[in-house]
């Protein structure tokens, strides 16, 4: 499987972006999905998560900001609103073959990765 990002950019505090991820390959392989972010510097961090069983998780930074969503042809989505400067990082694209509905939000659930997009909120 194959995961290609793509809505990162610059916008200021308050602002809104909205990120995308299609893949390619085999369509089970992505039962689960996810968006992480990474901080140079600092550990990986699982941002939402969604599944085919319609289960949807969201760290608790961004509850009540971001929203997760899938459409038909299987592209990821997250809608970021009311960004902040901490929000800043590379937002990383996952998905998993598996049901398990533990562990959704981390990445060791995962077995296929983007490459990434630059995501940076200025004051």
């Amino acid at each position: 499987v194959q995961l290609v990002e793509s809505g990162g950019g610059s916008v200021q505090a308050g602002g809104s972006l909205r990120l995308s991820c299609t893949p390619s390959g085999l369509f089970y392989e992505t039962y689960c999905m996810a968006w992480f972010r990474q901080v140079p510097g600092k550990e990986r961090e699982g941002v939402a998560s969604i599944a085919r069983d319609g289960l949807t998780y969201y760290a608790d930074f961004v509850k009540g900001r971001f929203a997760i969503s899938r459409d038909d042809a299987n592209t990821l989505y997250l809608q970021m609103n009311s960004l902040e400067r901490e929000d800043s990082a590379v937002y990383y694209c996952a998905s998993s073959p598996y049901r398990s509905r533990n562990n959704r939000l981390q990445g060791e659930s995962y077995k296929y990765w983007g490459q990434g997009t630059q995501v940076t909120v200025s004051l």
